[in-house]
């Protein structure tokens, strides 16, 4: 689905059209990378946000993959957690199979290299937990357990016997001896070395398992080996502070991201701060370079320099868009990456972002509203930041004394293209299927150098997230099946009323209101509930008889036309007068108190005068809670 945003200008508004083409395309561009912030409002109004709703032209699967890249979160839950599922009977195995046979078609029924059906090995692959790991990790493995000596403690007993007794008479008819015309591995002879080979006839079925266990590992590796070197090509980085911090160097996002925050916040500020930006209704880049022209604001170690050039981008009247486009041009973007590199840009600070992006897009929705712009201007101001962040970041850490326009082809030359697999770990993942689905060192070292390849291909293929995603169709499937199979239980019994309801309730169809009308259902069988609409239809801006301003009371994606105010009946006007001008004494008190004790010397005056009359009302509400509440709620 695509959602049209509103960025600086209305389209056809003449302020669009005065625009050059390119500074056009420009907010557009950032337009489109707005759709990827959160878009969620205050949690006083309708809340409910689709963290996904950029990709909701995408499947599920897409969408969460397209999410987990671009915003570095898990797309499903981890392994370990459906394998839970799958033990307390969330997940059915059956089921899990029935998901795989239907995903994989007619190829779930093809022997993969004459080994198992690829069924089955997917299947193992789901239901045992298997272990990976780097070089390292797989050596300490290795040798603090017993995974080289004994099989897995998740293997059939009758396939961890089969496996020892074909490797038994494989080695004693085959291996053993000079018989001619016999293919022996190369490994076999250190192997027979290591477990003393001439008294093999008195070995114990825990020696046999050893060995088996060792020539089982000894086989994948020289798989790995015949198979060949197999690469991934490494994550491509867009940001130059993502090449940073990964060649070890200073990360800017800490150091932009400390001065953009203040700022936003204050800029943001609904009347609680005591003073106000400079300029702050010219918007958020005017004031902030108004803000660091005075000079006493600009004083991090790293921002040396930016008194000056936001001195200059007020007396060349630069705009945000045209600061954008001088900082794009300044870190080297190429026009073909602009729109992925705003998008991260933006996201580098999201929740900030989203805040500033919903506050202009609901002014209505807020005290003190943003001009039109504000998240161009706020995005310009990071670019501005980052590019000084950057230079000082990378010469202080990595020695780098380069322009930023060369500096991502420099630093993307230190790292390798591709990122090879690491050959124990291969050599491990097809070490542990070989014990869960009993397939034996002898029939491995059968294996051509291309069914090798094969084998590894359809191993690897099936990765960790290919496995997730088949779990959750699995855990989808058991909820849908369950949901269905309650309906059609019931169907076609009616439940008829027995004389009039206790009492009748109507709730919101949100997901938390319906908790609550579903515990109401069970406590209290006679009562009749109803599910309907929040606002009730009603698309409306209401304010109470003691609220200060309108709220709107619909759904974030409707704008109200109708302004409904709560009116005193005419009996009541002298105590509402009364409580009105209590509430505003009492307003005006607080708000007195709240600013004079943040300053200071009249904070320290306030501290010594009033600060164990403080300990009064916590004892209040601790002794006598009722009263308390009383006088709270004679106050409004």
């Amino acid at each position: 689905m695509c959602l049209s945003f509103r960025v600086s200008f209305p389209p056809n508004t003449p302020g669009l059209r005065l625009m050059s083409d390119t500074r056009q395309h420009l907010a557009h561009q950032i337009q489109h990378a707005a759709h990827l912030l959160p878009a969620q409002g205050p949690i006083g109004v309708f809340i409910h946000h689709n963290t996904l709703h950029a990709f909701e032209h995408q499947t599920f699967d897409e969408a969460v993959r397209t999410g987990s890249r671009v915003f570095g979160c898990e797309p499903y839950l981890t392994e370990d957690r459906y394998r839970e599922e799958l033990t307390r009977g969330r997940i059915r195995f059956d089921e899990l199979r029935a998901v795989l046979q239907r995903d994989l078609g007619e190829k779930a029924a093809q022997s993969v290299h004459g080994l198992s059906k690829r069924l089955d090995l997917r299947l193992a692959m789901l239901q045992h937990p298997l272990r990976s790991g780097d070089g390292r990790e797989l050596d300490w493995f290795m040798a603090e357990t017993d995974a080289l000596m004994k099989a897995r403690r998740d293997v059939a007993e009758i396939e961890r016997r089969r496996l020892i007794t074909e490797t038994r008479h494989w080695v004693m008819r085959r291996l053993r001896g000079s018989l001619p015309d016999v293919e022996r591995p190369t490994w076999i002879a250190d192997l027979f070395l290591r477990f003393k080979e001439t008294r093999i006839e008195d070995w114990s079925d825990e020696r046999w398992e050893a060995f088996t266990m060792s020539a089982l590992w000894e086989v994948c590796r020289e798989g790995v080996r015949l198979a060949g070197e197999r690469t991934s090509s490494a994550k491509p980085l867009i940001r130059h502070r993502d090449l940073l911090n990964t060649l070890g160097g200073l990360d800017s996002d800490l150091l932009v991201n400390d001065v953009l925050i203040r700022f936003s916040s204050a800029f943001l500020d609904q009347g609680i701060a005591h003073w106000e930006l400079p300029e702050r209704d010219a918007g958020f880049f005017t004031s902030f370079c108004a803000l660091h022209a005075q000079g006493n604001a600009s004083s991090a170690w790293w921002m040396t320099g930016l008194k000056d050039e936001v001195t200059r981008l007020q007396n060349d009247k630069i705009t945000a868009l045209a600061c954008i486009e001088e900082s794009l041009t300044a870190l080297g973007v190429k026009a073909d990456e602009v729109e992925n590199f705003l998008s991260a840009t933006l996201l580098a600070l999201r929740g900030w972002g989203g805040m500033i992006w919903h506050v202009e897009q609901r002014a209505d929705r807020v005290h003190h509203s943003v001009p039109e712009g504000t998240l161009i201007d706020f995005l310009a101001v990071r670019l501005l930041l980052e590019r000084f962040a950057i230079q000082a970041a990378a010469k202080a850490s990595i020695g780098y004394d380069g322009t930023l326009a060369e500096m991502r082809e420099k630093l993307t030359a230190q790292l390798p293209s591709t990122i090879p697999t690491c050959d124990k770990q291969r050599a491990f993942l097809v070490f542990q299927l070989a014990q869960v689905l009993g397939w034996t060192p002898e029939q491995l070292f059968h294996l051509e150098t291309a069914d090798w390849a094969g084998l590894f291909d359809e191993v690897e293929g099936f990765d960790e997230l290919e496995r997730r995603r088949v779990f959750h169709l699995a855990y989808e499937h058991r909820f849908r099946v369950q949901t269905l199979d309650a309906l059609a239980s019931r169907r076609g019994r009616g439940v008829k009323p027995k004389g009039r309801p206790s009492f009748q309730a109507v709730f919101c169809i949100d997901e938390r209101e319906e908790s609550i009308r579903r515990h109401v259902e069970e406590v209290a069988p006679t009562a009749e509930t109803f599910g309907a609409a929040g606002f009730f239809g009603v698309v409306m801006y209401y304010r109470g008889a003691a609220a200060a301003d309108f709220v709107p009371l619909c759904p974030v994606v409707v704008r109200p036309q109708h302004w409904v105010s709560e009116v005193v009946d005419r009996r009541l006007l002298d105590e509402e007068k009364r409580r009105s001008g209590a509430r505003r004494r009492l307003g005006m008190a607080l708000t007195s108190f709240h600013g004079g004790s943040r300053r200071i010397v009249s904070g320290a005056f306030f501290s010594a005068a009033f600060g164990l009359l403080a300990t009064v009302p916590l004892v209040a509400r601790v002794v006598f809670p009722r009263l308390t509440a009383r006088f709270r709620g004679f106050f409004g």
